[in-house]
C-alpha cells in the first residue's frame, strides 16, 4: 500500500489511511448469497474472527520486537531496551484480556443461530489460524510438548495450505522467546565469587563458594518454611532436581536459580524490570490458557461433543490443549519454592550495592 503521507501528496483522511473501504468489504457471509438461508449471526462470527486475526498480527509484532532485543549479546537489565520489552509484554497481556472478552460477544449467538451456517465452515475452523500457531511457536511451545501433536498441522478435513505450513515451519525454526529468556537468565552475573567474598550466613554450611553457601542456606530456610501438611521429602527432592540437577522443561538449573533469585529479591532496584518481565510471561501464559478454556466452553455450548469443523475431536482435543499446552509453567512453578520475605538471607554488601546501581568497590 502506498504511504498516505508521502511528501507532496494530498493529506490522508481517516478512512483512506486505515483503508476502511477495503477493510469493511472483507465480510462476505456465505449464507447471504441469493438462494441460501440468510443466517444473521454469520456476520458476527466473521467479524469476531477477523478481529482475532488482527490482534494476533499485533501480538506477533510485539513478540518479534521483544525477541530482537533479547537476541542481543548482552541485554541491559536496567536500560531502555529492557524497559521496552517489559512494556510490550504487558501490552500483550492486555490484548489477550480483550481477546478473552470477545468470547462473551460471540456467545450472544445461540447454538441454533450457529447451526444456520455451520455447514459452511467445514475445513475452515479457528483451529487453522496460522498466526495463532506462529504465536505459540514464537512464545516457545514445542511440538513434543503439545497435546496430540498429530492434530497440530493437519486435520482430517482440509488441514493447512502448503503456504501456511511453510510459514508455521519457519516460525518453529526461529529462536523462541522462551529460549532467549532462558539464555538471558543464565547470563545473570550475580553469583560471581567477587560479590560473595567473606559472606557467611547462620543457616549456611560455611564452606564452598559464595553462591553455593547461599543456596545451601536457602535450602535449609525453605525446608523450615514447609508445614506438616506439605510433602517435605517430595518438595525437597523437587527443589534439588529443579535447581541443581536437570532443571525443568526447557529451563536449565542455572536459569531457574536466577529466576528464583529475581523473585526473592524483586524489591531490589536492579531486579524490578527482570521481575516484571518474568511476571508478564507468566501472565501471558495464564491469559493464553484462559483463551483456550473459553474456546472450549464455547464449543461445548455450541456443538456439544460433535466433531469440530476443522476435523479435530472437538471438545476432547480442546480440553487436552487446555491442560497441556502451557509454555511457561516451569517458570510459574518457581513460585512453589519461595519463602517469606522476612526470612530471606541478607545479601553481601557488595552485591546489595550492585543491585542498587552503586559501585561494587569497597
Amino acid at each position: 500500500m502506498e504511504c498516505p503521507f508521502k511528501s507532496g501528496s494530498e493529506p490522508a483522511y481517516y478512512g483512506s489511511y486505515l483503508a476502511v473501504d477495503r477493510l469493511l468489504g472483507l465480510q462476505e457471509p456465505v449464507s447471504f448469497v441469493e438462494g441460501k438461508l440468510h443466517a444473521h449471526d454469520e456476520m458476527l462470527f466473521i467479524i469476531v474472527h477477523q478481529t482475532y486475526e488482527l490482534w494476533f498480527k499485533q501480538i506477533l509484532h510485539e513478540l518479534n520486537a521483544c525477541c530482537e532485543v533479547l537476541q542481543q549479546p548482552s541485554a541491559d537489565d536496567d536500560g531502555p531496551d529492557m524497559t521496552v520489552v517489559v512494556h510490550r509484554l504487558k501490552r500483550i497481556v492486555e490484548i489477550w484480556k480483550v481477546l478473552n472478552h470477545q468470547v462473551d460477544v460471540l456467545e450472544t449467538m445461540t447454538p441454533l443461530d450457529f447451526l444456520d451456517f455451520r455447514s459452511s465452515l467445514e475445513g475452515a475452523s479457528g483451529f487453522q489460524s496460522t498466526q495463532f500457531r506462529q504465536i505459540e511457536a514464537t512464545l516457545g511451545l514445542r511440538m513434543e510438548n503439545r497435546f496430540r501433536p498429530d492434530y497440530y498441522k493437519h486435520t482430517e478435513v482440509g488441514g493447512f495450505s502448503e503456504a501456511d505450513l511453510a510459514v508455521i515451519t519457519d516460525a518453529e525454526k526461529t529462536t523462541s522467546l522462551l529460549k532467549l529468556v532462558e539464555q538471558w537468565l543464565v547470563r545473570m552475573p550475580f553469583f560471581g565469587e567477587t560479590f560473595w567474598i567473606g559472606w557467611e550466613d547462620g543457616a549456611g554450611e560455611g564452606n564452598g563458594t559464595g553462591g553455593e553457601k547461599f543456596w545451601s542456606s536457602y535450602r535449609k530456610l525453605y525446608e523450615a518454611s514447609l508445614s506438616d501438611r506439605d510433602e517435605k521429602t517430595e518438595l525437597l527432592g523437587k527443589f534439588d532436581e529443579t535447581f541443581f540437577k536437570s532443571g525443568a522443561g526447557d529451563f536449565s538449573p542455572a536459569a531457574l536459580r536466577a529466576a528464583l533469585f529475581i523473585m526473592l529479591y524483586r524489591d531490589e532496584p536492579l531486579f524490578r524490570l527482570p521481575f516484571a518481565l518474568l511476571n508478564s510471561l507468566i501472565e501471558i501464559d495464564e491469559q493464553l490458557g484462559n483463551f483456550r478454556y473459553r474456546h472450549l466452553q464455547m464449543v461445548r455450548r455450541m456443538i456439544g461433543t460433535r466433531i469440530g469443523t476443522g476435523g479435530s475431536s472437538g471438545e476432547q482435543y480442546l480440553q487436552g490443549a487446555v491442560n497441556k499446552n502451557y509454555v511457561y509453567k516451569e517458570l510459574a512453578g518457581v513460585i512453589t519454592f519461595l519463602i517469606e520475605r522476612r526470612n530471606l538471607p541478607q545479601l553481601p554488601k557488595r552485591l546489595h550495592r550492585a543491585l542498587r546501581f552503586s559501585s561494587v568497590e569497597g
